[in-house]
């Protein structure tokens, strides 16, 4: 056979082959969307998700939004907002309570995620018992909602800021544990090998191996569950573990409107500042961290 029809042959072949992945690719594509759209016309399904009652509703949400805020009239304009705030001093005692809870619950969530994130680590770990163990543990304690926790805390301890506390930082445990592990195994690993070989303790392979690489996501991780944990402080006041939530709480189930409107809105001005403050920290940790 001469070579220009082998050439041929074997660029024909190499096309066909070509077009089958091509096509294998396609139908793998249409596939997984099919799918994706099925499960997502079930879970809709499910969630009773109907535009009729959405938009039946949508009038509703407006009236129950307008209740959350008095009548404010331009002429007597401060003095309709001194009385919606009436109780703006109790309101902010309750709220640094609230972010005082954060603070400490993230504090404690974030220590104790940290210790467990070094055996999580694949790369880390000393040994398969370590790393199942503390995998399973970050899962158990992310898996659980915060609000079920508090609710047994609150049974454990009785009411007040303690079983919120608690809470929260046995969830924010899980999720920093899981994003620290995540973190630790992408450090490049020659320091630790030049360490090793050195004759360093675990513990100092940890601090001088490991903490350098992964401090600055650790710190952004952190700033973010703060801004987290801070919502999380305020609806778990719910179930009588302290803070504004508590306030918040009874303000909406005597029907105080007003008083709830008041509170979401100090609650929300908050979380704004702090969403600003940790973003702003966050952008100089990241280029500090860069080279």
């Amino acid at each position: 056979m001469p070579a220009r029809v082998r050439d041929e042959a074997r660029a024909a072949a190499l096309a066909g082959l070509i077009a089958a992945v091509a096509r294998r690719r396609r139908l793998g594509i249409a596939a997984g969307v099919t799918a994706f759209v099925g499960v997502t016309l079930a879970a809709a399904w499910m969630g009773g998700f109907d535009p009729v009652r959405l938009a039946a509703g949508l009038p509703r949400l407006g009236e129950f939004l307008g209740l959350l805020v008095p009548p404010l009239r331009i002429a007597t304009l401060g003095e309709d907002i001194a009385a919606w705030y009436w109780g703006l001093g109790r309101w902010l005692v309750l709220l640094g309570d609230t972010l005082l809870m954060a603070l400490l619950a993230t504090t404690l969530g974030t220590l104790a995620g940290a210790a467990l994130s070094i055996p999580a680590a694949a790369n880390l770990t000393s040994g398969a018992i370590a790393y199942w163990t503390s995998r399973r543990a970050l899962e158990f304690a992310r898996a659980v909602p915060d609000l079920v926790f508090a609710i047994v805390f609150v049974f454990a301890f009785g009411l007040g800021p303690l079983p919120g506390v608690l809470a929260i930082a046995v969830h924010t445990a899980g999720a920093q544990g899981k994003l620290f592990a995540e973190a630790n195994e992408n450090i490049d690993m020659r320091p630790l090998e030049g360490l090793r070989a050195a004759g360093a303790s675990p513990r100092e392979e940890v601090v001088y191996g490991v903490l350098p690489q992964v401090l600055p996501n650790w710190l952004s991780f952190t700033l973010w569950r703060f801004e987290v944990n801070v919502r999380s402080a305020t609806i778990i006041g719910f179930v009588g573990a302290g803070g504004i939530g508590l306030e918040l709480y009874e303000a909406l189930r005597l029907s105080y409107y007003d008083d709830a409107g008041a509170i979401l809105v100090i609650v929300a001005l908050t979380v704004f500042a702090i969403d600003w403050v940790s973003e702003v920290a966050r952008g100089r940790i990241v280029q500090g961290a860069r080279p």
